[in-house]
């Protein structure tokens, strides 16, 4: 398994690194939307999605993106409020009540709320290969926390976060994950990383928010998967998993950070 992982991500890593900094536009939107649709391919599966559904759901899906790509569109506004009220409010509520994934409309609905805005934030965070450390510089802060979480979780994890979704993460690997990623921040902010002028208090308090929603993103996956019965999301990644499991912290923290942009920016 340990040399599956280190394979893959020998491969992987390089790979978004090189499209990261080197794709053009639309090399980039081919590859953002290819990631973000093995994501809802994977999600639909989690779903029990019938096949008859989900091959309209998932062709209908890649359509739009074609479209949406042709003409030019950019999600509205109203959008990605929508977009930051579910993150913020709708994905603590679903942890809360633990509402099952069902093959229907919602299910469908909840699918294009999940991955769409995604790539979206994709596309407005890396318009160019010039703006590729400035998406970067966002993506390591959820790695960081994400790493640290799990190394401060192993070594002093007591307090269980989760422990009917994810029983292995503690409230001492939040919030040395949540140190870890403010320190990471701070630095990135005095590297000029981030590609705007932001105060320190400004991107100590955006890099908390960040920190708090990929955690609820990982667990609303992991929750998605307890609920389906399975481990992975699928086996496309051999010692990782699926594309799901990969970018779930990574869906909710950019979709967030795209909306806070767009309607504060």
């Amino acid at each position: 398994m340990l040399k599956q992982r280190i394979l893959t991500a020998l491969v992987l890593l390089p790979l978004m690194l090189g499209m990261l900094f080197a794709a053009g536009s639309s090399l980039w939107t081919l590859f953002s939307g290819l990631i973000a649709l093995l994501a809802l391919w994977e999600y639909s599966r989690l779903c029990s999605m019938p096949e008859q559904m989900q091959r309209p759901y998932l062709a209908g899906t890649a359509l739009f993106m074609v479209l949406a790509w042709s003409g030019g569109w950019r999600l509205p506004a109203a959008a990605w409020a929508i977009v930051l009220a579910f993150w913020l409010l709708g994905m603590p509520a679903w942890l809360r009540f633990k509402w099952r994934l069902q093959a229907d409309w919602k299910g469908m609905a909840a699918g294009w709320l999940l991955m769409l805005p995604f790539w979206f934030a994709l596309l407005e965070l890396r318009p160019n290969s010039q703006s590729a450390l400035h998406l970067l510089a966002v993506m390591m802060l959820v790695w960081i926390a994400d790493v640290f979480a799990y190394v401060f979780g192993r070594l002093w994890g007591k307090h269980k976060l989760a422990p009917t979704i994810s029983p292995g993460k503690s409230w001492e690997g939040v919030f040395g994950g949540l140190l870890c990623g403010l320190v990471y921040a701070s630095l990135a902010r005095a590297a000029g990383w981030f590609g705007f002028n932001i105060s320190w208090l400004g991107i100590m308090l955006t890099a908390t928010v960040l920190t708090f929603v990929g955690i609820g993103g990982d667990l609303l996956e992991s929750w998605f998967k307890r609920a389906a019965g399975v481990k992975d999301s699928s086996n496309l990644l051999p010692g990782h998993g699926g594309v799901f499991d990969r970018v779930d912290s990574l869906i909710a923290v950019l979709s967030v950070y795209a909306a806070i942009g767009m309607l504060f920016g």
